[in-house]
């Protein structure tokens, strides 16, 4: 029997979703399953969207352009610049989502065998990624017991080898919910240019800040013209998750030509998609505004019920829709997917994210989890009252 590769056999199984067969079970006996393990938001995407798929015009869905439809980079360009970036519709790549966009910086920035840097617990997928791209992952642990703020410079600059190429960033964080600080980033900024690094900025959630004060985008930084790239997608600002729309912005014209390359190798980014994310940007500021505040109140209700459950530790994130929860259980691993197999109350269970696979370090994250504060406050409660059971029926069983 041929022997598949060896990338084959290492890419790792999503935590978010490496439970759905359990889940798929439970639901098979009748259980409501509260879904807090993936961020799929259940806020309505615009209507300007959707009205631009019902009514496209063409009658041929043809290949666009390999940087993408240009009028969607020029919205974009705008989109940007609104924000305070200074960038072109030339700086600008649409992707197959933010996914293709992260395993493009980390192909183009990085050799095989390179190091990037990323504060850990960061976004699952990132191991994925690195996989594809051949590059290997240098954890920096952040804690949670303070909230998962970035560690000291000297944390990052005692991992830097001759093989550090890049730190990627996801700001705001997932799955944390932690927002780095203008300090924070500029202390970011020194250590880039002593070392002449990338920073790679995953900053899908943007628009989910909940401190009112200003957001600091690395695009900000002076200094880094060449060094920095940002990540974006339309999934999460939008509710759009499912239209992969994304994009790369940076002023390295050395990288985003050689980035154009690998796209033309995948011929173009979805073309409907883009006609969405095009008619998305006309979404009013009331919009976001509204979101915000639904999510904001949805968070408030969810870290109310957890921390109300002996045992549990879980801080209040400031921006996205994520927040890790430590749990008083042996392993979170094996207690959510007991949670799904053999637990229910009131014929209802709960569907977590393990932590220990947001982290690279061996044996970190064991009783964390993930949750997703995505469904509505009363499901929430709900599913927080399934929480509390469930731990005190897995401790007693477990001993």
């Amino acid at each position: 029997m041929p022997q598949i590769s060896q990338k084959g056999k290492s890419m790792p199984a999503s935590p978010i979703r490496k439970l759905v067969p359990y889940a798929d079970i439970a639901k098979a006996k009748g259980r409501t399953v509260y879904h807090l393990n993936i961020g799929q938001p259940d806020i309505l995407s615009p209507q300007a969207a959707l009205d631009a798929i019902h009514n496209f015009p063409n009658k041929i869905i043809e290949y666009g352009h390999s940087a993408g439809n240009l009028s969607y980079r020029k919205g974009l360009e705008k989109y940007y610049n609104d924000l305070g970036m200074n960038i072109t519709y030339n700086d600008i790549l649409v992707t197959t989502g933010g996914s293709e966009a992260l395993i493009l910086s980390l192909t183009v920035c990085l050799n095989s065998g390179d190091e990037v840097i990323i504060p850990e617990p960061f976004y699952t997928n990132y191991n994925a990624f690195v996989e594809q791209a051949g590059v290997k992952i240098v954890p920096v642990p952040t804690s949670i017991e303070t909230g998962f703020a970035l560690p000291p410079i000297s944390e990052f600059e005692r991992r830097i080898t001759p093989r550090t190429r890049a730190i990627l960033l996801c700001n705001p964080n997932n799955p944390t919910g932690y927002i780095y600080s203008k300090e924070e980033l500029e202390s970011l900024r020194e250590i880039v240019l002593r070392h002449d690094l990338f920073l790679i900025c995953d900053e899908v959630y943007r628009v989910f800040c909940y401190t009112g004060e200003k957001y600091h985008s690395c695009m900000d930084l002076e200094g880094l013209e060449d060094n920095v790239i940002i990540v974006d997608s339309t999934s999460k600002r939008y509710s759009m998750c499912g239209i992969r729309v994304g994009a790369i912005i940076t002023r390295n014209k050395e990288v985003s030509a050689a980035m154009l390359h690998f796209c033309q190798s995948r011929l173009c980014a979805p073309a409907i998609g883009q006609v969405a994310a095009e008619a998305a940007l006309s979404a009013s500021d009331t919009y976001f505004e509204e979101i915000r505040r639904e999510y904001m109140s949805r968070r408030d209700c969810l870290i109310e019920g957890m921390n109300s459950i002996d045992g549990v530790l879980c801080p209040s994130p400031a921006g996205a829709f994520y927040t890790i929860a430590r749990l008083p259980v042996d392993n979170a691993e094996t207690f959510a997917a007991w949670m799904l197999s053999e637990f229910e109350y009131k014929r209802q269970t709960v569907m977590v994210a393990p932590a220990a696979g947001f982290y690279k370090t061996e044996n970190m994250g064991v009783d964390e989890v993930r949750i997703a504060y995505v469904l509505k406050k009363e499901h929430l409660r709900n599913a927080v009252e399934c929480i509390k059971h469930a731990i005190d029926e897995y401790n007693s069983i477990s001993g």
